[in-house]
């Protein structure tokens, strides 16, 4: 199993696709993982199959990865370098970083912080999210730390219960991590992410806010609306592949 460390933790990878190829960094979302978030959806074949170099990481706390549970360690800030510690360890000096919910969070902090290793940006599934918040997320941390998901009645709470138990997540991990990846950036700071960003979230996402409102504070930001679909759907969806690969097209060219 691939791993690289970071910070005192072994994380697990991919990294495929041809090596001259443009990297791409694959950033999963929160519950979730590398085979969830970016294998089944098709997005390995997808990118592989137009010539980009893939990367993509479990985070702490998830998949395959070592799973601490002090809530300390799950900041946006930390996770994003342990994304530079995956380009360091395959020896990329620069990536493409494409986030998904709390992995678009984190790949905008990365962007923030090493604007210089981050030359173009996707977020999906978080829009204005990322500066106004995403809600009251304490239900969810009961949630996943309930002993039964019968003594669960928030929906929320219910659905990220059910998704962390099909992928038979560490549940206190996750708990710990809901506590302190969440933290927002200003429209200031916003404003200063200088890189081209597509911005797609489902127009029936309930949690990601407006991808138009987040794109129109981003000096070079564009949203792309993913047809009825919601936070859980969207990520696989065609036409969101469709406008992630055009996006890169150009940033490429």
């Amino acid at each position: 199993m691939p791993t690289f460390e970071t910070e005192g933790f072994e994380l697990f990878y991919m990294d495929e696709g041809p090596r001259d190829g443009p990297p791409i960094l694959l950033v999963h979302g929160f519950a979730s993982n590398i085979m969830v978030n970016w294998v089944d959806p098709g997005w390995f074949s997808t990118l592989t199959g137009a010539g980009y170099r893939v990367l993509a990481f479990d985070h702490r706390g998830h998949g395959r990865s070592d799973k601490p549970h002090d809530s300390a360690l799950y900041t946006p800030q930390a996770m994003a370098r342990d994304a530079f510690a995956l380009l360091d360890h395959a020896g990329v000096q620069q990536a493409v970083f494409f986030g998904y919910s709390m992995g678009a969070r984190v790949s905008a902090f990365a962007a923030l912080a090493r604007p210089e290793r981050v030359p173009a940006l996707i977020l999906g599934g978080l829009g204005m999210g990322l500066v106004e918040g995403v809600g009251d997320w304490d239900p969810i941390a009961e949630a996943l730390l309930a002993s039964s998901i019968d003594d669960v009645s928030d929906e929320r709470g219910r659905m990220f219960r059910n998704f962390a138990d099909r992928t038979n997540s560490d549940r206190e991990a996750l708990a710990a991590c809901i506590k302190h990846s969440r933290d927002e950036l200003s429209e200031e700071e916003i404003a200063q992410i200088d890189q081209p960003v597509l911005v797609g979230v489902g127009t029936k996402d309930e949690i990601a806010g407006s991808a138009e409102g987040l794109a129109a504070l981003l000096p070079h930001g564009r949203a792309f609306a993913i047809d009825r679909r919601d936070h859980m759907l969207a990520v696989g969806d065609r036409s969101f592949k469709a406008a992630v690969l055009a996006f890169l097209a150009e940033v490429d060219g």
